[in-house]
């Protein structure tokens, strides 16, 4: 098993990697990234994102796409983890464990203060194995988002 950061050459495995989550989490209409798109965020001068992935035997079976935030109240960077993964058959394998450790090993180097991210209700299984590794579950606060029209309806609404 090899965790390792993502090569341009890979995008079309990392798009099926996010596919199968996108059909894991019940919303595959919600997936509009192509390999276009992730090439801009994951290899542009500035990168925006960076994926994490996991090759066994050739095949890419996981990833753990991420990037930087910050905290003001602790004044110090943080990382948001947005997507894991790992195929249905890799599970089980210390995959998932791997994945986050090089991820926590990315945010200690970094100076970060925190690593964050979201984990559905329903997700007993994923939300057993985050407490686990020593992360909290916060029970009080919400996921809140504007979606494209929203944010140009209020970006160009007059005060």
């Amino acid at each position: 098993m090899e965790v390792r950061h993502i090569n341009q050459s890979e995008l079309s495995e990392l798009l099926s990697l996010l596919q199968a989550k996108a059909e894991f989490d019940g919303c595959p209409e919600s997936l509009l990234a192509t390999t276009e798109t992730l090439k801009d965020a994951l290899f542009s001068a500035t990168p925006q994102a960076h994926a994490l992935v996991v090759e066994i035997n050739g095949q890419l079976v996981g990833m753990a796409t991420y990037y930087t935030i910050f905290s003001s109240f602790i004044a110090k960077p943080g990382l948001w983890l947005d997507d894991l993964y790992i195929y249905e058959e890799f599970r089980g394998q210390r995959i998932g464990l791997a994945l986050m450790q090089q991820l926590c090993k990315i945010a200690e180097h970094a100076g970060c203060g925190r690593v964050d991210w979201h984990v559905s209700k329903f997700n007993e299984h994923g939300k057993n194995f985050y407490r686990k590794i020593g992360a909290t579950i916060s029970e009080v606060s919400q996921l809140v988002r504007l979606e494209t029209k929203a944010i140009q309806n209020l970006a160009s609404a007059p005060l």
